[in-house]
């Protein structure tokens, strides 16, 4: 199965793996599984630890690209069709990270 990781959930599962439920942590687990990483997600990480609101071991441009690399994960890179699927959103989620991670998955 395919599955787009969010932002806050990949963060924890590399430094407090506890605070995902268990069914979240199997799947990521999983082999079976192809889990997906938005470079939304890495755009929000850079952005959040450019303003200091986090706090990474190395600088985004190092840490981001080596877990995915490690965790077997699939880079996945924002495209026109994600960016113009957000001009249909309800406006549910202000966060543009989180709306083009919900566009994403809805491609």
């Amino acid at each position: 199965m395919n599955f787009l990781i969010d932002t806050h959930c990949w963060l924890w599962w590399l430094s407090e793996p506890e605070r995902l439920n268990a069914s979240a942590r199997r799947r990521i687990e999983s082999r079976r599984n192809a889990i997906f990483f938005s470079a939304a997600s890495a755009w929000e990480i850079a952005v959040k630890a450019a303003l200091g609101k986090l706090r990474l071991p190395e600088p985004a441009a190092d840490y981001v690209p080596s877990r995915v690399s490690d965790q077997g994960m699939v880079p996945l890179p924002i495209n026109q069709r994600h960016a113009l699927l957000l001009e249909a959103m309800p406006p549910h989620h202000r966060d543009p990270f989180d709306r083009m991670l919900i566009a994403q998955a809805q491609v």
